[in-house]
């Protein structure tokens, strides 16, 4: 009979966790250095070892053989993910700067106006006339 519970512990905390395993990355000087290596490999076996050696599969150096035949040496160097960034239009930009003025104005409109409201109030409560007093 097989028990679930071993040394007074649940199964559930005898369960090991393993890390996952991260992708390698290789590095330009890395993939030119496996590939001088590679075209050194004359007898046979001595590719293979030379893959099992660096862990590598044989896709890894066809890849990066097609890279090399097409010129993309510098390629070889890690790209940056995403998408590209397009190049900002300086109308846009200045669009922008021109719709935030125009808010930080706005809102200085709305104070100066609520300002003169509150001395139209102020000055008929007590009395005084504006010198500019405008009908509304």
């Amino acid at each position: 009979m097989v028990s679930t519970m071993t040394e007074g512990l649940p199964l559930a905390a005898q369960t090991e966790v393993v890390a996952k395993a991260a992708r390698r990355r290789f590095t330009a000087a890395e993939k030119l250095r496996v590939l001088r290596e590679a075209d050194r490999c004359t007898k046979p076996g001595e590719l293979s070892a030379l893959l099992r050696r660096e862990g590598l599969y044989s896709s890894h150096l066809s890849a990066w053989r097609e890279a090399r035949r097409r010129g993309e040496l510098a390629g070889l160097t890690p790209r940056a993910r995403g998408p590209k960034a397009k190049p900002v239009d300086p109308r846009d930009r200045k669009i922008a700067e021109l719709e935030r003025e125009t808010r930080r104005l706005q809102a200085r409109l709305e104070r100066a106006e609520g300002l003169i409201e509150v001395q139209k109030k102020v000055s008929q409560l007590l009395g005084i006339p504006l010198a500019n007093d405008e009908k509304d």
